[in-house]
């Protein structure tokens, strides 16, 4: 059975870091990646890595803040993520895609999903 445990959220003040974590067990994966939802808003990327290329992907919104990496063999994923801002504030989620054909940078590939860690940025 896949499962996809998240960690890392919480509150900071503008201009703080956080870290999130993820650790997925069950199977190997092609990709990885990190999504947030904010309240009101739909579901985007922020960032991904495409194990199978060797490359990575950023949201416009969060280059330059955030980094994303992690270690294909253990089926981690990490998110660095720098000068917090307020509207960083969401629910952010780990995922997994077990194959990609075509686009790592948008929701279709993956198939499986992390249960979610808020990450609140206060003013």
């Amino acid at each position: 059975q896949v499962q996809l445990v998240e960690s890392g959220g919480g509150l900071v003040q503008t201009g703080g870091s956080l870290r999130l974590s993820c650790v997925a067990s069950g199977r190997t994966f092609s990709a990885m990646g990190w999504f947030r939802q904010a309240p009101g808003k739909e579901r985007e990327v922020v960032a991904a890595i495409n194990w199978s290329v060797g490359s990575t992907y950023y949201a416009d919104s969060v280059k330059g803040r955030f980094t994303i990496s992690g270690n294909n063999a253990k089926n981690t994923v990490y998110l660095q993520m720098n000068s917090l801002e307020p509207e960083d504030t969401a629910l952010y989620y780990c995922a997994a895609a077990t194959y990609v054909r075509l686009s790592y940078c948008w929701s279709g590939p993956y198939d499986y999903w992390g249960q979610g860690t808020q990450v609140t940025v206060s003013s």
